[in-house]
């Protein structure tokens, strides 16, 4: 096996521009040096093919744990970039933990993170977004002394911090802006009804029907299916059937899901039917037509995220020091704001609405 080759003192201390004692005090790590000499002299190192000592090579601050859903919903990939990016550059090693169907689930991932010492661990859009999963899994965390975060989801009473997209205020803009549109028969496709950010998107809906339109009865113009393409254009159909010529999607993949059972039917979008999604998932602008969507601020939210558990690590860290009580960030819900970002698969109302099967 090759071996990486011994350092000569002449040779980084020519490509330093610095003397060959010089070079000996930073190897050596005595004081003594400025700053920027030493930097110089590391960076002779690197450049020349050597191994930096071990006593001078930078370690990482700790382990964070970041556990995500599948990767198949672009967001959740987005998500992950921001955390990741955000922590390393505060000098944590990232983690990511990716759940799939039929393989390793959080609860796994968590014992298996905790075990090998992770500073922390941030959850997006996990159990905790789950209103029939036990909340008992995070607060044997937070009693072990362990921060976490939560993404996109909420657990009354968890002393931890969530980050979360504001999902009424989402609802209202959509609303807002197909109603503006002459839009007045306008259904909503979510996931699964357990899952919190689907009960505050259906309550934001019912406060949005009501104040832009007047409408108190909107339960069969709610369709709950699967975060998915398929799922999305199920409840569709349905919704389609039901003379709705806007539908409010829960996500952008059920949003092309609802665009692909219009076009099923030899509909147009958005002529016939206009389609708002949800997330502005990356590539979501090229699909055809351009998908009008309710943006996550995915940016602020993971750095936010980042933010709240590092206040966590460091103020345990000082108040372990100090060997009095852990000084906790304060326990709140930080909510963003989204965005309506407009394109191409919302329009005016038909003259007519499509027909019905």
């Amino acid at each position: 096996m090759a071996t990486a080759p011994r350092a000569r003192l002449a040779d980084i201390a020519a490509q330093a521009g610095v003397s060959e004692a010089t070079v000996s005090r930073v190897l050596n790590d005595r004081a003594g040096v400025a700053e920027g000499t030493r930097e110089a002299v590391l960076t002779a190192l690197d450049v020349l093919g050597y191994e930096r000592p071990v006593r001078l090579r930078q370690h990482s601050a700790g382990l964070i744990g970041l556990i995500v859903p599948e990767l198949d919903n672009p967001i959740f990939p987005a998500f992950a970039q921001v955390i990741e990016s955000a922590l390393a550059h505060h000098g944590y090693t990232p983690v990511l933990c990716t759940q799939t169907p039929g393989g390793v689930r959080e609860d796994e991932y968590t014992q298996m993170l905790t075990e090998r010492g992770v500073a922390g661990i941030v959850f997006v859009s996990g159990l905790h977004a789950d209103t029939s999963a036990d909340p008992g899994r995070y607060v044997a965390l937070r009693r072990r002394g362990l921060p976490i975060v939560l993404v996109n989801g909420f657990v009354e009473g968890l002393d931890a911090p969530f980050v979360s997209n504001d999902d009424v205020t989402s609802m209202d803009l959509a609303v807002n802006h197909l109603v503006a549109q002459g839009h007045r028969r306008i259904g909503l496709a979510l996931g699964p009804r357990q899952f919190v950010p689907v009960i505050r998107k259906i309550d934001g809906f019912r406060q949005a029907m009501l104040r832009h339109l007047g409408q108190t009865d909107v339960d069969e113009l709610i369709e709950c299916s699967l975060f998915s393409v398929e799922g999305g254009a199920a409840a569709a159909h349905r919704l389609i059937d039901a003379g709705c010529t806007g539908v409010v999607c829960g996500s952008d993949l059920m949003a092309l899901g609802a665009i692909r059972a219009v076009r099923d039917r030899g509909l147009d979008v958005p002529a016939d039917v206009s389609v708002i999604g949800y997330d502005d998932s990356p590539l979501i602008a090229f699909t055809d037509p351009p998908l009008t969507t309710v943006r996550q601020s995915v940016q602020a939210m993971g750095a936010a995220a980042v933010r709240a558990l590092l206040d966590d690590i460091h103020g345990n860290a000082r108040a372990g020091a100090r060997g009095g009580h852990r000084a906790f960030a304060p326990r709140t819900e930080y909510l963003f704001r989204p965005e309506l970002v407009v394109r191409g698969s919302t329009g005016s109302v038909p003259a007519e609405a499509p027909p019905s099967e």
